[in-house]
């Protein structure tokens, strides 16, 4: 069993008993104790399980890390999947950034593109891409969320509907193994439906933290978007994304597999 597949079981069985002991799974998986005691390290150092003595158990359920903390899980994942995302949105194009500390590193590796067209509810965005002189950076309306600088609720929703941008860029909290993917403030979710519906090519990019981890909205599926870009992905989810003609990039993995529409 791979190291992944075994992460995403410990935190399918996290969720069902909520408190896991490292000499049980140690047994159940027929490992270490050590190999436990790592994987369920790097989980909590994730933000997807909170360490006790002797195991683990989920962290509080309807709530969100912190921003800082969010920020600080995968920071070198994160950067890799901006930047393979990044090399697939063409100069001279417009695209929609949504919230998450994830579309914030595509943006970081989109400031140096030429004439791009940029909208966002994400300040932080707008932030990192206005220096830019060639871009047109169109902040949307609504209230700000302190927490992250997101602007979200229907005001939001209502501005973003004037457009309809050739690539969105979305994040999300939580990925299961159905290929939903989910979050936890339903005024957020609704404004990502919203930029789903009004592109014409959705890309979600998302790093491993996310997999396997429970939220209580859905936002949408997999086969409802265009592509993901990631840093793992499950089999599992892979044969679904290849039935759903969803596209799938894995940075580390080879050659980009999304292309954008004509």
């Amino acid at each position: 069993m791979g190291q992944s597949f075994r992460r995403l079981q410990i935190l399918d069985i996290a969720r069902h008993e909520r408190l896991v002991e490292v000499d049980d799974l140690a047994r159940r998986f027929g490992v270490t104790s050590q190999t436990i005691r790592r994987d369920l390290g790097e989980l909590a150092d994730e933000g997807r399980l909170e360490r006790v003595h002797g195991g683990a158990m989920m962290p509080p359920e309807g709530t969100n890390a912190r921003y800082p903390d969010r920020a600080a899980i995968n920071q070198e994942a994160k950067e890799r999947i901006g930047q393979a995302c990044a090399a697939q949105i063409p100069d001279s194009s417009s695209v929609m950034l949504g919230i998450g500390t994830t579309t914030e590193a595509v943006a970081r590796a989109l400031a140096e593109h030429k004439d791009l067209t940029v909208v966002t509810n994400n300040l932080n965005i707008a932030d990192i891409l206005t220096p830019n002189e060639s871009f047109e950076v169109i902040v949307a309306g609504g209230t700000m969320r302190a927490m992250d600088r997101a602007l979200i609720g229907e005001l939001t929703s209502e501005f973003l509907d004037a457009f309809k941008v050739e690539h969105a860029v979305i994040g999300t909290s939580a990925l299961d193994l159905a290929g939903d993917f989910l979050d936890f403030d339903l005024h957020e979710v609704r404004v990502s439906q919203r930029i789903i519906a009004t592109a014409r090519k959705t890309i979600l990019v998302t790093d491993g933290s996310k997999l396997g981890r429970a939220a209580p909205i859905k936002t949408a599926s997999l086969r409802d978007i265009g592509a993901v870009f990631t840093d793992t992905l499950p089999d599992e989810l892979l044969l679904k994304c290849d039935e759903w003609d969803t596209a799938v990039f894995q940075s580390g993995a080879g050659s980009p597999v999304y292309e954008a529409d004509d």
